[in-house]
């Protein structure tokens, strides 16, 4: 194998370990939310929001292949955001 080859490679795999760490690090603040809306008595129309951007995360069916988790992290961006909103309709601090 070149040396171009391995950069590559090895590039490449050091990418694909980043997005996959910011998608972990916004799924877990997202279950960090759950738990704070779940406590301020997040109405259950609202839950759906959360298992639908979990489902999506962990599903094989994507957007865009899944070494690009972009796609995974919009998802996750937009549950977050709405569930933040959610928590200032039922009295909470709201998103900060």
């Amino acid at each position: 194998m070149s040396t171009e080859v391995t950069v590559l490679l090895v590039g490449g795999a050091i990418l694909v370990a980043a997005t996959l760490a910011v998608a972990i690090a916004l799924l877990v603040r997202l279950v960090r939310t759950r738990r704070m809306l779940r406590a301020a008595g997040l109405p259950v129309e609202r839950q759906w929001v959360f298992w639908g951007a979990v489902a999506y995360l962990v599903l094989p069916a994507d957007l865009l292949p899944d070494p690009v988790f972009l796609d995974d992290i919009g998802v996750l961006v937009l549950a977050l955001r709405s569930m933040r909103s959610a928590n200032s309709g039922v009295g909470g601090r709201g998103a900060q």
